[in-house]
């Protein structure tokens, strides 16, 4: 499980520590940490440290610091590095060390001449700002940062590297390292070094975009940090952990039975693909509420599934005669008539666990009455599903995704799994959010948030509370995603070890039959 503390914390817990460490110790432990994290980033390019040109962004406060110190432990290694020192004063002692290590530092240099500098480096370290910053880049912050994405893209010419490596301190500079918010210009870093615990913000997009790969580390702030993380995100472990599993008495009733009230005449694959998560989520038996043309479709896709076809209009005690479920999934192309919002209401009315997704969002943004309920319920919308639930803007909440899935959480009081670029799960009255490390841009495409729907709706019927059935559902879906978009090598072809693994286009289906794998991967 990976912790993630807000700034409040994280700078408590420094407090406590240098308390009792002599002066100066914790930063010493941070820049070795980071040098040795570039050290080995550059012996992976021609040359090696010895003579490598490394370019350290350096504010006024303690990540500057952090990085002068790292860039003299290079300098004694024999990489040429220079600091431009962009704050009103450079770290004092950093930047003694520096160029008592033969490093130089330049705090005059135009706009230009900066950039230059920084194109020809194969390694950039930001530490412009450190974790207390907020908003965006400023000048001449943002220009340096820019200058780093053009470095970092190859974008310079004549002269320039094919491509810079990137490493933030801590954070990379103008991301909030609470949320993850970016208001601004910011730093895209190819590496992250983060001390003592890694913040929300490195987690959580937009913020997490900016971050690359996170390495964690350990100053020995762990003692230290008290109260519940901001966040957590699990690891393979966690799920496999959380997986339920058959056991010698199991049958098909005591495995989990899910009722899919899913698709209409107009989107019968909804409730194909709904029923399909469900059913490779381990559920012993899915029933299914549906359409005639629907359950035709679910019928020939998946057999094992029961089926009760409503009638076009006026179904008294439906939900009640479909048999024995342990929890719902509402929501996949039901569409949002009348006898629609019925059906759903029929649903939440009953003391079951509940999962509402897609038109089920929508009906439940015109009928705001339905929630809350009792019983536990997850809701598992996009930035725009969401908009309309709290009635604020998709944008603003795709920048704050923390931020609006927590008030979302409170306000309508269900769990909420928030889609998106990072999948973010709040749950009324706890402090800690989940978020999924999975997540994968091949997921956006038609249905597969059905798919989704069905497979935490399965862990829901299993005993899962909403939170850690939301959390495992999507950790799986992500995963099934990158094993359907990375198939299977060409027969006869042998793969370099450190060769990237191709990918292709895959769509919901192709989720669905990648589960069963993603399962055993962790299991």
């Amino acid at each position: 499980m990976r912790r993630a503390y807000q700034v409040a914390a994280v700078r408590a817990a420094e407090r406590a520590l240098m308390d009792l460490l002599p002066e100066g110790t914790l930063m010493g432990r941070a820049a070795a940490g980071l040098a040795s994290v570039c050290a080995s980033l550059l012996a992976r390019q021609p040359g090696h440290v010895y003579g490598a040109r490394v370019v350290v962004l350096a504010g006024s406060g303690d990540n500057g610091g952090d990085a002068l110190y790292a860039g003299a432990l290079l300098a004694r290694r024999g990489a040429a590095v220079t600091a431009i020192t962009a704050g009103p004063k450079a770290h004092a002692g950093g930047t003694a060390e520096l160029r008592a290590a033969g490093g130089r530092t330049r705090a005059d240099l135009t706009a230009a001449a900066a950039g230059d500098l920084i194109a020809g480096a194969e390694l950039i370290i930001d530490g412009l700002l450190g974790i207390g910053g907020r908003g965006g880049l400023r000048e001449p912050f943002a220009g340096l940062a820019g200058a780093a994405d053009q470095a970092r893209a190859g974008a310079r010419g004549a002269g320039a590297r094919d491509r810079s490596t990137v490493v933030a301190v801590d954070l990379p500079s103008g991301i909030d390292a609470d949320t993850g918010a970016v208001d601004g210009p910011a730093v895209n870093a190819d590496v992250t070094v983060t001390f003592g615990a890694i913040k929300p913000g490195l987690l959580i997009d937009p913020g997490a975009g900016h971050a690359g790969a996170v390495e964690l580390i350990d100053i020995g702030l762990n003692p230290h940090l008290a109260g519940e993380p901001a966040a957590l995100a699990p690891q393979a472990d966690d799920i496999g952990a959380l997986l339920p599993r058959p056991g010698p008495e199991s049958d098909k009733y005591r495995r989990g039975v899910v009722g899919v009230l899913a698709g209409s005449d107009r989107f019968a694959g909804a409730a194909v693909l709904a029923t399909g998560g469900a059913v490779r989520g381990g559920a012993g038996l899915v029933r299914v509420v549906t359409a005639t043309v629907p359950a035709a479709a679910v019928r020939q896709v998946w057999p094992e599934a029961v089926l009760t076809v409503h009638p076009d209009g006026g179904d008294k005690d439906l939900i009640g005669s479909v048999g024995r479920v342990q929890a719902w999934v509402a929501g996949p192309g039901m569409g949002t008539d009348p006898d629609a919002v019925a059906r759903l209401a029929a649903v939440l009315g009953t003391d079951l666990p509940a999962l509402v997704d897609a038109d089920g969002l929508t009906i439940l943004s015109q009928h705001p009455d339905l929630l809350p309920r009792r019983a536990p319920t997850l809701i598992t919308p996009h930035a725009g599903e969401l908009s309309r639930l709290l009635g604020t803007d998709p944008a603003a909440v795709g920048a704050r995704r923390l931020e609006h899935a927590r008030r979302a959480a409170e306000q309508l009081g269900v769990t909420v799994l928030l889609k998106g670029s990072t999948t973010v799960i709040a749950s009324p009255g706890h402090p800690t959010a989940l978020v999924n490390p999975t997540g994968t841009p091949w997921l956006a495409t038609a249905g597969t948030g059905d798919v989704l729907s069905g497979l935490a709706g399965a862990l829901l019927a299993q005993g899962l509370e909403p939170a850690w059935a939301a959390a495992t559902a999507a950790y799986l879906h992500g995963l099934a995603a990158r094993l359907a978009a990375a198939g299977t090598r060409r027969p006869g072809r042998r793969k370099a070890a450190d060769e990237p693994v191709p990918e292709a286009p895959i769509g919901a289906f192709d989720v669905i039959t990648a589960l069963p794998a993603a399962i055993r991967s962790v299991s």
